[in-house]
């Protein structure tokens, strides 16, 4: 096993959960202004980046609970299926349309295309940049 420093192991604890958060907030952000899904999986991939380098690459596999790849075909089957409900309201393909909903206790949200989109480049970034990652680390082992 290889030795892993205490510093690193610390910080690491500490920057998954804040980098995470700062993700999604990126992501929620951006779909109505600078920001979005592939800046928001940049920053989630930072920090799961992070803790391999603190912890292995066993811990983050158990972590992300999907195989990278996997999660770069789900992004980008959400990316695709974003552009299909505007072609039901007599839209082009990829058409934005917007959702608004009242609900009780909660108050009102939106819910959009461009925001699925987003969330589907989000899972193709952090997929592809994992697999990458943790590629290479397993072939240095």
């Amino acid at each position: 096993m290889t030795s892993y420093s205490l510093i690193l192991r610390t910080a690491a604890r500490f920057l998954l959960p804040l980098l995470l958060m700062f993700s999604i907030f990126l992501l929620l952000r951006g779909h109505d202004l600078p920001g979005g899904g592939f800046i928001a999986g940049l920053v989630a991939s930072c920090a799961f980046v992070v803790y391999l380098f603190a912890f292995d690459v066993a811990p983050v596999r158990r972590m992300l609970r999907l195989d990278p790849r996997s999660m770069v075909g789900v992004g980008l089957l959400l990316a695709a299926l974003s552009g299909v409900p505007a072609v039901f309201f007599g839209e082009a393909f990829f058409t934005g349309l917007w959702l608004e909903l009242e609900l009780p206790r909660i108050g009102e949200i939106k819910l959009s295309t461009p925001l699925v989109f987003d969330i589907g480049v989000y899972l193709v970034v952090l997929g592809s940049v994992m697999a990458i990652v943790m590629a290479l680390a397993e072939g240095e082992e």
